[in-house]
């Protein structure tokens, strides 16, 4: 898939996914939200407005009010990418997101994943 395609879709579609990977594995949607809120810096009733008036994944992260400073020290694989070495920032950003709810889904502790 393009990465212009991936920037088009919907907040909204792609939310539920990130909720039910990390529920099928134990972990809850209160959890997939505090990693949102961090690393973002939107607030929960901005989470909720994005399911209800439609946001594209690209807008969803180029208007986030403050990325964690600390997601740079997200590292590791997703989908056989390794994060660090994305080039394009979008989807790097989209990415770092998707690395945090793979290791919410594997069971890791908030405070790890938070890299408090």
């Amino acid at each position: 898939m393009s990465n212009d395609k991936v920037y088009q879709m919907s907040f909204s579609k792609i939310y539920p996914l990130l909720v039910n990977k990390a529920v099928k594995k134990g972990r809850s949607k209160e959890e997939v939200d505090q990693i949102i809120r961090w690393l973002t810096g939107y607030s929960q009733e901005n989470l909720e407005k994005f399911l209800k008036e439609p946001i594209n994944y690209e807008d969803f992260f180029r208007n986030a009010p403050e990325l964690n400073p600390n997601r740079t020290l997200i590292k590791g694989s997703v989908c056989g990418v390794r994060v660090e070495a994305i080039e394009e920032p979008l989807m790097r950003e989209i990415r770092y997101l998707d690395k945090l709810i793979d290791e919410l889904a594997k069971g890791k502790p908030m405070d790890k994943i938070l890299r408090n």
